[in-house]
């Protein structure tokens, strides 16, 4: 396999990843969670995954073809207060994701040495997608964060668990390697 081809199997790979412990945070959460915000400066849940979404719709449709900032998106009104009920918020989560699946799973080999745009800057798409997994995994932190600390002990965590980090070590230590 070539290195294009194994970037783009493990950049998917780590989407992917992200996706899920979003996905895992959101399925413990409800409508009052995702829209609990501390103060006026920081953003709720919901705020985050609407900036999400419109970032993911802007920068992943037409990928290779327009500009990653398209004309039509709205950035600052991404972080506007808007209440939406979680099913809302888990919409606009897997739309947006969807959209950057999508794109990801039309890529060539070839097109990671392709020259792309995101607001008339000229990147290669590999430096693109790069710069989108430094983005995302932000704010499915800031996601986790806020979820973890709403739920307190009834929290289900998503990682290995507190105290918990020997017995993982072992189990994986007799797991074969592949």
């Amino acid at each position: 396999m070539q290195l294009e081809e194994v970037f783009l199997k493990d950049i998917i790979k780590r989407f992917k990843m992200y996706k899920e412990l979003g996905d895992k945070t959101l399925a413990q959460l409800n409508d009052e969670d995702v829209v609990y915000q501390p103060n006026e400066q920081s953003n709720s849940i919901a705020i985050i995954v609407q900036h999400l979404h419109g970032n993911m719709l802007s920068r992943f449709t037409n990928f290779l073809t327009e500009d990653g900032e398209k004309p039509w998106r709205k950035r600052d009104g991404e972080f506007d207060k808007i209440i939406l009920t979680k099913a809302a918020v888990v919409q606009l989560w897997n739309e947006g994701w969807a959209c950057l699946m999508n794109a990801l799973a039309s890529l060539q080999p070839a097109d990671l040495m392709k020259t792309i745009y995101i607001r008339t800057e000229p990147l290669l798409v590999y430096d693109a997608l790069l710069r989108q997994l430094a983005h995302y995994p932000n704010h499915v932190g800031q996601i986790q964060y806020i979820g973890k600390m709403l739920k307190g002990a009834a929290w289900q965590p998503l990682s290995i668990p507190k105290g918990k980090s020997e017995d993982f070590n072992n189990r994986m230590a007799t797991q074969p390697n592949t």
